[in-house]
């Protein structure tokens, strides 16, 4: 099923809030966070933010998904003011690391194919 203008519209804006929100946090551990994408629920009443993996650890992961929940109420009151909202989505952090799965694949395809041609040559 298609999402509707207005779920796409307001992803749009929460992909350019939801970071610069992020920047005015205090920790440095988390204001340099990247955020890859934002999907917003059906009801627009619930955001995922899906961050970027590649400078983290597993225990990195961990505090900043905490300590991101944590200030997920100022994160939602920054953009409500930016936009003039009257309400914006709760707001669920996690590590995409949809990058990373595709790049092993490749990589298994790869050696999958040097070893044919081993075979064959």
């Amino acid at each position: 099923m298609d999402k509707s203008v207005k779920i796409l519209r307001v992803e749009s804006v929460l992909r350019e809030l939801v970071p610069e929100a992020i920047t005015t946090l205090l920790d440095e551990r988390i204001n340099n966070i990247p955020v890859l994408d934002i999907k917003c629920s059906r009801g627009k009443y619930d955001a995922e933010v899906f961050l970027d993996p590649s400078f983290t650890d597993l225990e990195d992961e961990k505090y900043i998904v905490k300590q991101l929940a944590k200030a997920g109420s100022y994160i939602e009151n920054y953009c409500k003011q930016a936009e003039g909202w009257y309400r914006c989505p709760k707001f669920k952090f996690k590590f995409d690391h949809s990058l990373e799965k595709q790049n092993s694949i490749d990589a298994l395809f790869l050696k999958i194919e040097k070893e044919l041609h081993k075979k064959d040559g």
